[in-house]
């Protein structure tokens, strides 16, 4: 049980805690197209080789797909190149978003994740920017790694999104599914969360939200 009494702000992962993902169909479309096996560099919780790069930002959409058809067996375009990457994309359940709207009348809420520029401009409108939303009814401010140009389980974006938020870590939750993540996070002070896959979150707050919508 978490104690909720000295916790004043909420750093929430995108992927597998808000957002579901399916990386098995995203290796399989990436297979489909190129003729090879991405599967050692494509991860839940942390990417490797050109994907990283593109998670921190250090390469832009177009180098990211040269870099990949480097790799590939048959001609391959950026558009299925991008379409292929954004399988690892579903949905935000309706229940998560209404609990984010919910928490911000209690909580400064924040989204800490590692990501990309193509993730985002596929996933964020289409979840978050509908029935009169943006994303700014949802989160304080979003801390994504390609764009401060570092990713989880790296202490320096802990320490970066502190000393932008201006909370201490005693004051924060990471709800996070990378056990990675909240090792690091643990050793620095925050309270946390290890999301399992496709879990409700809304028991974890009903005790402060002081409300009858998730009985």
């Amino acid at each position: 049980m978490i104690d909720f009494s000295s916790i004043k702000a909420l750093f929430f992962d995108f992927g597998c805690v808000l957002i579901n993902l399916d990386k098995q169909l995203c290796i399989s479309n990436f297979h489909k197209i190129t003729g090879r096996d991405f599967s050692d560099v494509i991860g839940n919780y942390v990417q490797a080789g050109v994907f990283l790069q593109l998670e921190k930002g250090l390469i832009s959409t177009d180098d990211f797909c040269d870099e990949i058809r480097k790799y590939s067996n048959c001609p391959v375009t950026n558009q299925q190149i991008i379409d292929a990457w954004c399988s690892f994309l579903l949905e935000v359940p309706e229940e998560k978003k209404q609990l984010l709207l919910d928490l911000r009348k209690r909580f400064s809420v924040f989204m800490l994740s590692n990501t990309n520029s193509i993730h985002i401009a596929r996933s964020m409108d289409v979840n978050f920017g509908i029935n009169g939303y943006t994303r700014d009814h949802y989160f304080n401010k979003c801390y994504l790694s390609n764009e401060i140009h570092l990713a989880k389980p790296d202490r320096a974006m802990f320490d970066y999104v502190l000393n932008d938020s201006g909370f201490k870590a005693e004051e924060c939750l990471l709800l996070d599914d990378g056990k990675k993540n909240i090792e690091v996070a643990d050793s620095m002070g925050f309270h946390t969360y290890l999301v399992k896959p496709y879990e409700d979150l809304r028991p974890l707050f009903a005790n402060v939200l002081f409300t009858n919508s998730y009985s």
